[in-house]
């Protein structure tokens, strides 16, 4: 029983990955599922598309090992966070669709409360913006627009979850109703000094007490995997959202050390400690992980738009057929000739959030052709990090000196070495790209004991490429001076409904 699976489920696909004592991947599986857009705005996933897929991969992922389920020591479950699910607890069935984090149909609402004065008393509270893309404003939505679910919530028929309760809920045959609390701190519902559930947070957005998951520790058996699921009962001893495991996957245990993920948006977090800081340039303090008697807290900024601009180079533009085509239309032009490319397909994110911004491409000429623009589609992501690392720095951070990455827009060679210069600081690329499963696995291996402490587990992490920053200050002063400029424009345009 040295194995461990790792489910991580995601935005756009559902993975498995099995793990070895040394780290090592012995399978991996990975399924698709639809994306829904009903209106401007809109992003929903079914709910049973998600559970589907994450189970196809956890049984694909064992049977490609050669395992049976009775040979794991731990699952752990890595999970898109905010995703707000809302379903029956007497048939497990969802209610209605899941609203995504990167859903903005609750921007009204947040700006009424922004009118009332609520936001300093929330960010104080929790750690976070009042913003559309945390949960908490979801489950309202869901509440008061599903027919009968306020009433049938208030009575205890019905069950809110992020992504990861509702796994849970299934893997164990209805019987774990939890959450941990670095997804908990992703609600606008958690204090997050304290740790809990907050009553006065709850009655501000209108949110029955009885629709919530129990919060239990990031690490550590928390109940078991229901025998017909995977063919045995499995320990359940991992838990985080994919940022936080991201982060543990990293191995980013001490304050100061950061990562950057590259996938359908793009996710700065920075480990300070034990305690939480307050940012005063709105930067998220979030709740990183605990377990074994030890918590550590992250300074987060979140990017909306990141692996997905270059689906939607593909998808909606078709200037390329693959994913993996931007790196060689990026790299056929010396530089973007002056074509500034903002994202804000759904909003800005940190540090700007802005929910009525809207995407923007500018200083084009007749001379801008298909690689300028794949160009500074690359530039728009590592420019969004450039704003998060600006912000820690803002925020009192230690100076930034080296920083490491992942997700799949990591292996693209010319994004990580433009993220290195216009950032100044070396980046570095880890064999290992999907740590966010890693994070899942160690945090379920720790969580049974099959590694020691994190030590063992920092000695695991191998380097695969560093990138050293090649521009001169003036180029990348430039360079986010114009970005700069290119953001401004795009705020504010989208029209009140």
């Amino acid at each position: 029983m040295s194995y461990v699976l790792a489910l991580d489920q995601g935005t756009t696909s559902s993975r498995a990955m099995v793990f070895d004592a040394d780290g090592r991947v012995r399978s991996v599986a990975r399924r698709d599922f639809p994306q829904h857009f009903p209106r401007p705005g809109w992003v929903e996933h079914d709910p049973a598309d998600i559970l589907r897929s994450q189970l196809e991969c956890a049984r694909s992922a064992l049977a490609d090992a050669g395992l049976r389920a009775g040979q794991l020591a731990a699952v752990g479950i890595a999970n898109q966070r905010e995703t707000t699910v809302l379903w029956e607890r007497a048939s497990g069935r969802a209610v209605a669709p899941a609203i995504v984090w990167q859903d903005r149909r609750t921007a009204a609402d947040c700006e009424r409360l922004r009118s009332q004065g609520w936001s300093a008393a929330l960010r104080e509270r929790t750690g976070l913006e009042l913003d559309p893309y945390f949960s908490a404003t979801k489950l309202a939505w869901l509440l008061d627009h599903v027919p009968g679910a306020r009433e049938r919530a208030e009575t205890g028929e019905l069950a809110f979850g992020t992504v990861d309760s509702w796994l849970l809920w299934h893997l164990s045959g209805g019987q774990l109703h939890i959450t941990d609390r670095g997804n908990a701190s992703r609600t606008l519902l958690l204090d997050v000094h304290t740790r809990e559930w907050d009553a006065d947070l709850l009655a501000r957005f209108r949110i029955p007490a009885v629709v919530l998951p129990r919060l239990v520790d990031s690490l550590g058996v928390c109940g078991e995997t229901a025998p017909e699921v995977l063919g045995a009962a499995v320990p359940i001893a991992g838990i985080a959202g994919d940022q936080q495991a991201a982060t543990f996957g990293q191995a980013c245990f001490a304050p100061g050390m950061a990562k950057n993920t590259y996938g359908t948006g793009c996710f700065l977090l920075m480990n300070t400690g034990e305690a939480p800081v307050a940012s005063h340039n709105r930067l998220l303090s979030t709740v990183g992980w605990t377990g074994g008697g030890r918590h550590a807290y992250a300074m987060e900024g979140s990017v909306f738009m990141a692996g997905a601009i270059v689906q939607w180079l593909r998808d909606s533009l078709g200037l390329i057929h693959n994913a993996s085509d931007i790196e060689a239309l990026a790299g056929s032009v010396e530089d973007s000739a002056g074509v500034v490319f903002v994202p804000a397909f759904t909003g800005l994110g940190a540090p700007h959030w802005d929910a009525r911004a809207r995407g923007t491409l500018l200083g084009l000429t007749r001379g801008a052709g298909p690689g300028h623009i794949a160009r500074a589609a690359l530039e728009a992501i590592a420019l969004q990090t450039v704003d998060l690392v600006a912000a820690m720095r803002r925020d009192g951070a230690q100076p930034l000196t080296e920083l490491r990455v992942d997700g799949g827009a990591a292996a693209n060679d010319l994004l990580m070495q433009l993220q290195a210069d216009l950032l100044g600081v070396p980046v570095l690329r880890p064999r290992m790209l999907e740590t966010t499963a890693l994070g899942a696995a160690w945090l379920a291996g720790l969580g049974v004991g099959l590694w020691r402490d994190t030590d063992t587990l920092a000695a695991q992490w191998r380097l695969d490429r560093r990138f050293e920053p090649s521009w001169g200050d003036w180029r990348r002063q430039a360079a986010v001076a114009r970005w700069a400029r290119a953001v401004e424009r795009a705020k504010d345009w989208a029209d009140e409904e």
